[in-house]
């Protein structure tokens, strides 16, 4: 797969401020790319310098092979945190005006329009004004409006900030569908559950310096602790916990189930495989849980911001 966008050696400084230190990312095209990290990591700045609201001090940045010029815009939709809806004009009225200044025609745009607020259920909604509208409805027109010019990029930042459960599933799955037809999506967000759910990579951004980049698989099978939660049916619970013990390293696990198990986190040694544990437990009692623990998203950043 080859890359959509190529961030290289960008740095940039506000005054004494380094926003950005030599920070070089790489989107795959067809991807969903999540950019993480703390608030005042560099993540908001990367985001304007890819849009060429800022430029960076030194650096490039390339699109679909092309160093960024102003003719990209085009190429760009962005929903950014802080939305920029006109409270006081009518929702058709400014959504077809933002889609002109994304160079559709009248008819274009009205027609991509009525195929988006058919879809996403908001055609009753075309006469009124922004400011009669709740968070969650006037962010369904902002999504809109990002990608109805059908662009090669799209830059969602907290994109489900405003939604309730429902609506924020529902512009998941167009995020999901827009990109399987070909779009190359950059996800900002600190939910980590929905980066888990949505990105194909990541990269992760910790005062002003990246620090991890990569398939987000990749980085799991990178952060693997070789544990395992599992849950044993034995007579004599201690007895096999001393057993255990011996061979292997062992922790209390604690999970729901509706059995009355011995239940253990248990790390694998060297030499030793999932089967080789799975065995030595059904030897000594009925094995009841076996999962292992990948660690999540949340996990991996919270440990790879505290170690830098």
């Amino acid at each position: 797969m080859s890359n959509l966008l190529e961030v290289q050696s960008v740095s940039k400084n506000f005054g004494t401020f380094k926003a950005l230190n030599n920070v070089s990312i790489t989107v795959p095209r067809g991807s969903i790319f999540g950019l993480l990290g703390p608030n005042g990591a560099g993540k908001t700045t990367l985001i304007r310098i890819i849009n060429q609201i800022t430029m960076p001090d030194s650096g490039t940045v390339r699109l679909d092979g092309e160093e960024l010029c102003k003719d990209h815009i085009k190429d760009i939709g962005y929903l950014p945190e802080e939305r920029g809806l006109y409270k006081s004009m009518k929702v058709g009225e400014q959504a077809m005006y933002l889609a002109q200044l994304k160079g559709l025609g009248k008819s274009e745009a009205k027609a991509r329009l009525k195929y988006w607020f058919e879809r996403l259920e908001i055609g009753d909604w075309w006469n009124k004004k922004i400011q009669e509208l709740s968070k969650g409805m006037a962010q369904k027109v902002q999504f809109v409006v990002t990608v109805l010019h059908q662009p090669k990029l799209l830059i969602f930042d907290e994109p489900f900030s405003g939604f309730d459960p429902i609506n924020a599933n529902l512009i998941k799955d167009e995020i999901l569908r827009i990109r399987d037809i070909g779009a190359t999506v950059i996800f900002s967000t600190h939910r980590m559950e929905s980066v888990e759910e949505l990105c194909d990579d990541i990269a992760l951004i910790n005062k002003s310096n990246k620090i991890l980049e990569g398939r987000l698989l990749d980085i799991k099978r990178q952060y693997k602790i070789n544990t395992f939660e599992v849950g044993i049916e034995t007579e004599n619970k201690e007895k096999l916990h001393g057993l255990l013990s011996e061979r292997f390293e062992v922790s209390p696990a604690n999970f729901k189930t509706l059995n009355d198990e011995l239940k253990l986190n248990i790390k694998i040694q060297n030499g030793d495989t999932p089967n080789t544990l799975f065995h030595y437990l059904s030897n000594h009692g009925e094995v009841s849980h076996f999962v292992e623990l990948i660690p999540s998203v949340n996990d991996i950043f919270i440990q790879t911001v505290m170690n830098n």
